[in-house]
């Protein structure tokens, strides 16, 4: 089985990063690619890349064409794109946050705009495989997950889901500038970012944090917490680090947790559980589909995680792919190894 694949929005960070994947895909391959402000163009004309795709306008596209569309749209402008897709019959994979979140009051709080989709957004599976691996198998619609909330949840899940996590959890992510996307802003110029560590949405403003908070909801429903949450942007190209601090009782220590995370994440292709104290850094995880997971102690009850990722892989278009393999039947692993 070969899949046919079509990306909409094919030109940004995340849409280009599916096009090198699909393209050593072992059986799946692009049939067209999308873009709004290229199209008429050839690939090779806005990338430095030997692929001579042409660029069509989403209008152009023959749907029926596709088994898999991949959605790399800007929030809101996803919904309606998905409606179309799905009526048409192909997987969508949306890369955007407009069918991540449940609640349609929640996604307006955060995102300022209504949620009109609220049928599809029913059929949404959120698309973090280590957690609904099972439901993103009979999915038609994938939320992908966001590349901050990958991280944390990735981090905080084999606590959450044994109820060990104390009320108050303050996470400090780091991102590099690709997170902030394709589009031009004087807040991620070269000359800005070089050299500098800049903190934004800082406490509780983060859109972020309601992906977060869903997950605690889903997994441990009913218990108290509170997440502060506090994004940097690196001066570097691509990669998450999120460093958590949590409480948990007394009586889990370091080594305890450590055997929860090991059995919690056995046979996990994409989860790396770092040595003992040993903290994830970027370079464990750029360039690759891996989250790197490190538990340190600070003292008896209090731990420190630390949470790696490649915001364009593991948290963006590599994830998609591994939704991808997982509702197909492929291995979870193809072209992403």
């Amino acid at each position: 089985m070969t899949l046919k694949v079509g990306i909409m929005g094919a030109t940004g960070y995340t849409g280009y990063e599916l096009v090198q994947i699909v393209r050593r895909h072992p059986a799946a391959e692009i049939v067209w690619l999308t873009s709004k402000s290229f199209a008429g163009q050839k690939l090779s004309a806005i990338y430095p890349t030997p692929y001579q795709d042409r660029l069509i306008a989403a209008e152009q596209v023959d749907l029926a064409t596709a088994d898999v569309v991949f959605l790399c749209l800007p929030h809101a402008a996803s919904q309606d794109k998905v409606a179309w897709v799905r009526a048409a019959g192909p997987v969508a994979i949306d890369l955007s946050a407009d069918f991540r979140l449940h609640d349609p009051a929640v996604y307006q709080k955060w995102y300022a705009t209504p949620q009109h989709q609220q049928t599809l957004l029913a059929e949404a599976v959120y698309g973090l495989p280590e957690i609904y691996r099972q439901h993103i198998k009979e999915a038609k619609l994938i939320a992908n997950p966001g590349c901050y909330p990958t991280s944390i949840n990735l981090a905080l899940y084999p606590l959450a889901k044994m109820a060990l996590l104390g009320e108050q959890i303050i996470v400090d992510s780091k991102s590099g500038v690709s997170g902030a996307g394709r589009t031009p802003q004087a807040s991620n110029h070269f000359v800005t970012v070089n050299g500098n560590l800049k903190p934004y949405s800082v406490g509780y403003r983060h859109r972020h944090i309601a992906e977060v908070e869903q997950l605690l909801d889903d997994i441990a429903p009913g218990r108290p917490r509170q997440v502060t949450f506090v994004p940097h942007l690196l001066p570097v190209s691509r990669g998450i680090l999120s460093t958590i601090y949590v409480t948990v009782p007394l009586d889990w220590d370091s080594a305890r947790v450590r055997s929860l995370y090991a059995e919690t994440y056995a046979g996990e292709p994409f989860i790396q559980l770092l040595p003992p104290e040993e903290p994830a850094t970027l370079h464990h995880t750029v360039g690759s589909n891996r989250c790197a997971l490190g538990i340190s102690t600070v003292r008896p009850g209090q731990l420190v995680l630390t949470a790696s990722i490649d915001n364009l892989l593991k948290g963006a278009s590599g994830q998609a792919v591994q939704n991808m393999n997982i509702a197909f039947g492929l291995p979870e692993t193809a072209g992403l190894l």
